[in-house]
């Protein structure tokens, strides 16, 4: 049987301040930064995870925030120092780091680039100031495309950026400007996603004026991929674009279903037990004090779940549907541990309107079915 891969997913919970747009598990940082006891915790944390996952290679690491680009390259150098010593990893790698541009000095990148960190995913947003300043964002236009300049120079020549559209006030010309100028920047990969308004942020309890309506929004989608694939970047899932070979191997893992360890604040993973032929999910305390503490404990976990033949389906699809050339049918078998039949109901059911590809070699959706993604995956969520 093909073995699963495993990918390790290390989260930091602090940012300079906090979006009104995010619901990620984020604090503003208030005083001084405790990295050497959360990078100590992160450490304690992956080795209480080491009984689930003996003897299996990574094959990415992403971290994620926050802003893990808060922490200083020596304390940075000690976690990767940590995770070599820990576990075993695949050669040359991809290990992703977040950073946004109001944390670039172009030395300390350099020296993340030095102690193994290959890849960055830059919080760009926009390059527009006006929207800059409507989305909470503590950097401005000029950081924004410094950002890229001082990554390239820092040694990255395989970075994203990281931008939003449909955002308040804007227009279809200014989200194109955003684009072509993410295109000059030279990056290898873009993620490019509609701003959502998320329950628990600051913009549910108090919305945005004037956010563009769904026809401007589906204009502004069509433009946009237009541009892309004339500068060379193919779409290759829902919100992301990459140059030829430069796809994100950390997310394709998550879409194709992969297990991935997860150690941070608030960080949640997913691991087969191969023993017992079962999934399980669990949960990081979220308060960054309160996980230090259970670290320190060693007990990090605060919740953990099996997943029941019907998450496991509902998720496989939810997750591989989103990528634009689907998966091969044998993945949900081997990814799951279920045969194809327990999803056979509703597969039939969306092929019947049209939704989702005939190919017999692979699960993937219509032209029609990925314009109403959401419709495809629901039906998978009521299958019994």
């Amino acid at each position: 049987m093909t073995p699963i891969p495993l990918s390790l997913y290390i989260h930091f919970p602090w940012c300079i301040q906090k979006c009104p747009y995010c619901d990620f598990n984020s604090h503003a940082v208030k005083g001084e930064l405790p990295e050497k006891r959360y990078i100590d915790a992160l450490i304690r944390d992956l080795e209480t995870e080491l009984p689930f996952i003996w003897g299996r290679r990574l094959e990415s690491v992403f971290m994620g925030g926050g802003t893990p680009s808060l922490i200083s390259a020596a304390g940075m150098q000690r976690l990767m120092s940590a995770l070599r010593r820990l576990l075993p990893m695949r050669p040359e790698m991809e290990i992703t780091l977040e950073a946004n541009p109001s944390t670039f000095e172009q030395e300390r990148f350099k020296q993340y680039r030095d102690c193994g960190i290959n890849r960055l995913s830059i919080g760009i947003q926009s390059f527009n100031q006006d929207h800059l300043r409507r989305l909470g964002r503590v950097h401005n236009d000029q950081e924004a495309l410094e950002a890229a300049n001082i990554a390239k120079q820092a040694g990255f020549d395989n970075f994203n950026l990281d931008l939003m559209f449909a955002l308040p006030q804007q227009t279809q010309a200014q989200a194109m400007q955003d684009l072509q100028t993410a295109i000059e920047c030279q990056p290898s990969h873009i993620s490019w996603y509609q701003l959502t308004i998320e329950p628990n942020t600051f913009f549910h309890h108090s919305p945005p004026a004037h956010l563009p309506n769904d026809d401007l929004i589906a204009d502004i989608q069509d433009q946009g991929v237009k541009i892309l694939q004339q500068a060379g970047f193919k779409q290759y899932e829902v919100s992301a674009y990459s140059q030829a070979g430069k796809q994100c191997a950390h997310n394709r893992n998550y879409w194709e279903f992969g297990d991935y360890v997860a150690i941070g604040a608030g960080a949640h993973g997913k691991v087969s037990q191969l023993q017992t032929n079962t999934i399980e999910r669990y949960f990081k305390y979220k308060q960054p004090q309160r996980y230090m503490e259970a670290c320190e404990q060693g007990e990090p976990r605060s919740q953990t779940t099996q997943l029941s033949k019907q998450d496991l389906s509902f998720e496989f699809m939810l997750n591989a549907l989103r990528l634009k050339q689907g998966v091969e049918r044998t993945l949900f078998e081997q990814r799951t541990g279920l045969s194809l039949d327990a999803i056979a109901q509703p597969l039939q059911a969306v092929i019947d309107k049209g939704l989702l590809s005939k190919d017999a070699q692979r699960l993937s959706t219509s032209d029609l079915g990925w314009r109403f993604l959401n419709e495809v995956t629901t039906v998978f969520l009521s299958d019994d």
